[in-house]
């Protein structure tokens, strides 16, 4: 009688494919959280939006965060190329848009305090929703300069390919975050 040895397909999962699956679930679990915040908003203040809310500023700040995707988009192609340098580049304007972003909502902040400050509801629900978007662009922010000063002095790709990659991936999200958040904020009548 002959032994039977079972054939088992090797199911082995590299680095790479846990951190993209570790990131992607964590970016779902953080779009629940923003989904709540959203939903916030109607329970708090229904569906007005109170006139002296700054639609100009809010679409500059859109505006500016859509190009920055579009920068963060062209570092990590740039990076998947070997085009260090041009990624590096695209990495700076990201953050400097970034940057720009953070300093809009202080302003915004400044004259939203005249208006309605935290006490009222569509206060309460606009300090919160910015605040955490915010507090998102500088996480993204400082994860951006962290893989610029990881990439400064490479050549080549190598383990910096996830670095790049989410650092990118977590960018957009912020991004799409916002997508939402304005229209709920600014635009609703």
């Amino acid at each position: 009688m002959t032994e039977h040895v079972p054939q088992h397909v090797n199911h082995r999962f590299s680095s790479l494919d846990i951190n993209r699956l570790g990131l992607w679930l964590f970016l779902v679990s953080d779009a629940s959280f923003f989904i709540a915040l959203l939903s916030s908003r109607f329970f708090v203040v229904g569906t007005s939006t109170p006139e002296h809310v700054d639609q100009v500023l809010g679409l500059g700040l859109t505006i500016l965060l859509l190009v920055s995707s579009l920068s963060a988009y062209k570092a990590e192609a740039a990076f998947e190329h070997g085009d260090i340098a041009g990624a590096k580049r695209m990495l700076l304007a990201t953050i400097g848009m970034g940057i720009v972003f953070v300093a809009g909502v202080g302003f915004e902040w400044h004259e939203a305090f005249k208006h309605f400050p935290p006490s009222t509801g569509f206060g309460t629900v606009l300090f919160t929703l910015t605040g955490v978007h915010v507090t998102h662009v500088v996480t993204g922010v400082l994860t951006l300069g962290f893989v610029f000063f990881r990439i400064r002095n490479t050549t080549e790709i190598g383990d910096n390919q996830f670095a790049v990659e989410g650092a990118v991936k977590w960018w957009h999200f912020v991004d799409v975050a916002w997508v939402f958040i304005y229209p709920t904020l600014y635009l609703l009548k």
